[in-house]
């Protein structure tokens, strides 16, 4: 199945982004690169917020932050409701975020994982469904905080 796919990487991941856009690419998915393209220092934060706003704004099915540790910009994406981003290192970590917490986005940490990994782990994402059942209800809590008992 071929899903519109959003990228976003700090300059620590942009060439592991690159890699993975081609990737992706090859296989058949639509990909949105919202950069960075080069070395040049920039905030992930930012980029990691423009991932959570494309998948608030409908712009992308699923979508893979990365940066060099996943941790930054991970912590970016989550500023968004709508999204939920979970950082993995490995394909069951992936598969779970998947069937647990409908995660829609990965976060991957460049400096810690190889390019073999992280297709493996995207792949893991992407082949994964949501189980529904009783984790909807935790799933409905994570997209809208404000109704979450205190």
């Amino acid at each position: 199945m071929s899903h519109r796919i959003a990228l976003a990487s700090d300059h620590a991941a942009y060439e592991l982004k690159a890699e993975l856009a081609d990737w992706l690419r090859a296989a058949g998915h639509d990909v949105l690169d919202l950069g960075t393209n080069g070395p040049e220092s920039v905030d992930y934060p930012d980029y990691g917020f423009r991932l959570g706003n494309a998948i608030e704004a409908g712009e992308a099915t699923f979508g893979v932050a990365l940066c060099g540790s996943g941790i930054g910009i991970s912590i970016a994406v989550n500023r968004n409701p709508a999204a939920r981003c979970a950082l993995v290192s490995e394909p069951l970590s992936a598969s779970l975020a998947r069937q647990h917490n409908d995660a829609n986005v990965i976060a991957l940490g460049a400096r810690l994982i190889g390019i073999e990994m992280a297709k493996a782990c995207v792949t893991s994402f992407l082949e994964t469904a949501f189980l529904g059942d009783r984790h909807q209800r935790r799933v409905e809590k994570l997209s809208n905080p404000e109704r979450s008992p205190a």
